[in-house]
């Protein structure tokens, strides 16, 4: 997470453009710390993706337990025929790219004749991610034309590329990661910055038999339980705090209310944790828990109602065998 102005751009990436040092590692620090002083405390999961978090989070997509990634991959794989998109010239954003095994599958369908007109612009809070992700399509897809952009999407949504015949992915349902009011402004905000003939590809995972939800956040592994932790790791070099990742234990559960998965760091005994300076004290008492991330699931209504936000028609909602995951084209009205 590069919050300073400097920026190492590799071959593969013809242009990186790094905004996150608009948002100032200042911001950065007064976010986590309110986080962590509010009631119930709360760190947002865009801080997983350090790359120790990036590298866990693809160990966690090749788990038994955890259906999303390959669930997707599967509808991606045929995906490019059901798409009424043209092709020719078309501009990709991928919205939190994080690695390319997803959009490669995508631009596998394309038609030879039109990959050399094809834009693809990796958006992702992570430099490493993208520099990554480009080296390896650079090998499959030389004539492609890559520009990184580095920012965070839910505040930088504005630095999209304003081009024409757009079509921007938004996969893994990263989506329902936000809470709904966050979905909402968010949602707007892409409406916004959308243009008559834009497409959006989201991925969006559906509502289901509880034990197959619960246990793709509870892996036997419990590398989602280092996943979960690593962000304390995250937030000490951000924030410059003495969090100690074997003070908490990682919990993750349905909330049937609220149809989401929520995942907590639970504090194990009363604690205090301090800044480098010791101008921050956040105290927990045993039992106390820290909100990090939700995975809401979604029904049909749902999304309709989250394309209507951003003023999107439902062209097609495509779906597994099992409608356990699905990727949504909408287009602008």
């Amino acid at each position: 997470m590069n919050y300073t102005e400097e920026t190492t751009l590799v071959e593969s990436i013809s242009k990186l453009e790094n905004y996150l040092p608009h948002i100032g590692i200042n911001r950065v620090k007064q976010e986590i710390i309110d986080g962590l002083k509010s009631f119930p405390k709360f760190i947002s999961p865009k801080y997983f993706y350090d790359h120790k978090g990036s590298e866990l989070f693809e160990e966690i997509t090749n788990l038994d337990e955890y259906y999303p990634t390959r669930t997707e991959k599967s509808i991606l794989s045929t995906i490019v025929k059901k798409l009424n998109i043209n092709f020719s010239n078309l501009s990709i954003i991928e919205l939190g790219s994080g690695d390319s095994s997803k959009i490669r599958l995508l631009l596998e369908q394309i038609p030879s004749k039109y990959l050399s007109t094809i834009n693809y612009f990796p958006f992702d809070i992570s430099q490493s991610a993208i520099e990554k992700a480009s080296q390896d399509l650079q090998v499959v897809f030389p004539t492609i034309n890559t520009t990184g952009i580095v920012a965070d999407f839910i505040h930088q949504i504005d630095k999209v590329p304003k081009v024409k015949n757009r079509l921007f992915c938004f996969f893994g349902s990263t989506i329902g990661n936000l809470t709904k009011n966050e979905i909402h402004e968010f949602m707007i905000s892409l409406g916004a910055e959308m243009s008559d003939g834009d497409s959006l590809l989201l991925g969006m995972d559906l509502v289901k038999d509880l034990s197959i939800i619960e246990k793709a956040y509870n892996d036997a592994k419990g590398v989602t339980a280092e996943f979960n932790k690593n962000i304390l790791s995250v937030i000490n070099k951000l924030a410059n705090l003495n969090f100690n990742e074997s003070d908490f234990e990682h919990v993750a559960f349905y909330n049937r209310e609220k149809n989401r998965i929520e995942m907590h760091l639970k504090a194990l005994d009363n604690l205090e944790v301090l800044s480098s300076n010791g101008n921050e004290v956040i105290r927990f008492q045993k039992g106390e828990t820290i909100h990090t991330e939700n995975s809401h699931k979604f029904n049909l209504d749902d999304i309709k109602t989250v394309g209507s936000w951003a003023g999107l028609n439902v062209e097609q909602v495509i779906t597994d065998n099992n409608k356990w995951f699905s990727l949504v084209h909408y287009k602008m009205k």
